[in-house]
């Protein structure tokens, strides 16, 4: 598995990682084994929300008698929950429900009606109480990130995780060029799309299919090797089994060739700026 370095906290951190939105949904044994697959093939990398319902007690039963050292938790912050008091209380219980010490980074969920002098003041008192390691957001814009550099200062945001998937490419025109200026991360959520994963007889599908033959890969694994081709991004997909998260772990040791990524920049073109952040 490919590691990379973690935005601000400089930690090496699995390129491709799990996410865990609708988890708690299905099959309980049947998640907890895909989480447990998943890190036995490198991908420490586990993200979650307060929002993600029970999603971080399914969590807990995955990482129950692990090395917490050799894992990397990540969860977030309801912007109705981020002011100063509510952003520690709302860490506290997160990581009451995960059965953790600590977390690795804590996220701003996504920007709300709370001034950042209190979020990030909240995201300072956890790290020095040694509860959180690093922070940072999630879908914010290239304005909302330099707001928040102007409140927080340099070094201090260790990511801004954001949708981002072969026929969503938006982050590409301004938000991953300032992120790779200020040294934040960018990891992508819903890699494979909101059930909207091309078609294998589409044009792009059929691009798809004949890169991952080249390579013995398939069309998904292909699709996250191009989503973290650059050295800021990673990926958190989400799989509901065992098999699905081998089979997501293996995209971390695929590399694509200048003329593959050409074609699939082709395939799958990133479109105008839009006026708007795209989110789920």
């Amino acid at each position: 598995m490919q590691l990379k370095k973690f935005g601000s906290n400089k930690l090496d951190v699995s390129v491709i990682g799990q996410g865990t939105w609708y988890l708690d949904r299905g099959d309980r044994k049947a998640a907890v084994a895909a989480l447990r697959r998943g890190i036995e093939t490198g991908m420490t990398h586990i993200d979650t929300a307060e929002m993600y319902g029970d999603a971080e007690l399914v969590i807990a039963d995955a990482i129950a008698g692990l090395p917490r050292e050799k894992l990397f938790l990540v969860s977030k912050v309801l912007p109705s929950n981020a002011a100063r008091r509510g952003t520690i209380t709302a860490c506290e219980r997160s990581l009451k429900r995960l059965k953790a010490d600590y977390l690795d980074c804590y996220l701003l969920h996504w920007r709300g009606s709370y001034p950042f002098e209190d979020t990030v003041a909240a995201f300072d008192e956890l790290v020095r109480s040694g509860k959180i390691r690093s922070w940072g957001v999630s879908n914010f814009d290239e304005d909302d990130l330099g707001e928040l550099l102007d409140v927080a200062g340099e070094s201090k945001i260790a990511c801004n995780q954001v949708l981002y998937h072969l026929q969503e490419r938006a982050i590409e025109h301004a938000v991953i060029p300032w992120c790779e200026k200020h040294g934040v991360a960018v990891v992508a959520y819903s890699p494979f799309g909101h059930n909207d994963f091309p078609s294998p007889r589409s044009k792009g599908g059929e691009v798809l299919q004949a890169i991952a033959d080249a390579h013995k890969a398939t069309p998904r694994q292909v699709a996250l090797a191009f989503l973290t081709r650059t050295a800021s991004v990673l990926a958190i997909p989400k799989a509901s089994s065992a098999e699905h998260a081998a089979e997501n772990a293996a995209a971390g040791d695929l590399k694509l060739s200048d003329a593959e990524i050409a074609a699939l920049d082709k395939a799958f073109p990133r479109g105008p700026k839009p006026r708007g952040l795209p989110i789920l």
